[in-house]
Parts: C-alpha cells; structure tokens; sequence
C-alpha cells in the first residue's frame, strides 16, 4: 500500500492530484501541503511512504526538499518544467513527471515507488511488541506463525529451535508486509509458513519439517484462496 503526501504551492494542483490518486488501486493521500516550511515541520510524524513534490515553489523548491529527507521517503518530483530531470535523477528519486500529469504517466510513477517500498520494508528482522516486551526477531529464524487460539489478534511464531513468540496484536496483512515476500507464504486465514519449513506441497496439504506429536511433522490444509499464490511461489 502506499502511502503519499503531497507538496505543491497551487492548491488547484493539490486537488488535482489528489482526484487522480483516488483512482488509482492500492494509493492513499494521507495528507497535502501547500507550503515546504510547515511539510518539513510535520512530514516526521506523518505515516507515509512516498511524497510527491512540486519543484517550482517561492521560498523552497521541490529539490532542495527531497535532499532533507530523500533517506527516508520515496520522491516522485512533479513540474512542468524539463530542465529540472538531471537535478532530480542526482537526488536519486523514484520519478519525474512532467505537468499537465495523466492518470497514466502517474500510475507508472507509483508501480515503481511500490516496488521500492517493497523492497524497503522486507527487512532481515522484524521488531513488535511480544509476550516478553518489545523484541526484535531475525526472519531467517521463523519456520511458522499462526493466529493464537487464546487471543485471534495475537500470532504465535514457532522459531527454527521450537521456541514459541507471541507478536502482540498484529493481524496478518500488515505481518506480511513486513516479511520478505520471497521466503514466507499465507497457507489459510490462520497461518503462514516459511518456504524453507517445507518438506512436502501438494494440491490441498503441506507437510512441514516442524515437529509435531513427537515422531510425527505439522501439516497444514491450503485454503482454496491462497492454493494458486503458493503455487507461484514455487514457479519463481
């Protein structure tokens, strides 16, 4: 999902890009600025992934914004001027897009910031409120998270050695978004596994490498809505 902000001087360029954000999937404006001084002020606090930026602002232009906080936050750069490109490619941004935008043009622009963001977020750790306080939990050590059955909102992580971690009110959307995609899979609407954690995949069953009931090993029923992206997984 992403998450943008929207710097521009011209509030008829806000709603505009605002409009086109709305008809785009998987994109929410989390809020707008018309001025850089009071964007920067705030942009710290605000939840978000992606700023889109005008360049031609009075006071503080749009590249000298994205090098404050470039290390932070994708930039997609909006102008109606060509002469700025070599500027922003400098700053490393995501896109440049020149005005009058398309609907088109900007889709293009976030399909490129989701990738990034993507990349950015499946990080080699996860860090969450568990049972034991706030800890933080290398993703090459989790064979196998499921929902718990005394709390729904709770997941239980089963680590490689057999230990048990309960991440505290979490629900598996936003668990995903934080694991690489590449190494973990959705089963059911109750559980997720490790590829590496499994030994056998057939239509409906996984067998797994985690023990269970002593000689025996966990098997998980694939759910008819996750059957064809496990499958996928296994085509990459």
């Amino acid at each position: 999902m992403i998450k943008c902000v929207i710097l521009d001087d011209e509030l008829l360029a806000i709603s505009y890009l605002k409009l086109l954000c709305e008809q785009i999937d998987n994109v929410e404006v989390v809020k707008a600025f018309n001025d850089p001084k009071v964007f920067l002020n705030e942009i710290d606090q605000i939840d978000c992934n992606v700023c889109i930026l005008d360049i031609e602002m009075p006071g503080m232009t749009g590249l000298q914004v994205a090098e404050l906080i470039s290390d932070s936050k994708k930039i997609i750069f909006t102008t109606a001027y060509k002469e700025y490109a070599a500027e922003a490619f400098d700053l490393n941004v995501v896109d440049y897009v020149r005005k009058p935008i398309k609907k088109e043009r900007l889709t293009q622009a976030f399909e490129k910031a989701q990738q990034l963001v993507s990349t950015s977020q499946k990080k080699d750790f996860i860090e969450w409120n568990t049972n034991i306080g706030k800890t933080v939990i290398f993703t090459e050590q989790i064979a196998y998270i499921k929902t718990s059955e005394i709390d729904s909102r709770d997941k239980d992580i089963t680590l490689n050695d057999g230990t048990t971690i309960v991440l505290k009110n979490l629900n598996f959307k936003n668990l995903l978004e934080m694991l690489p995609s590449k190494d973990f899979a959705q089963v059911n609407k109750k559980e997720i596994i490790a590829l590496s954690s499994i030994k056998v995949f057939s239509t409906n069953e996984i067998i797994t490498t985690i023990s269970a009931d002593g000689e025996s090993f966990l098997k998980l029923s694939i759910g008819e809505a996750y059957r064809n992206a496990l499958t996928e997984h296994f085509r990459k």
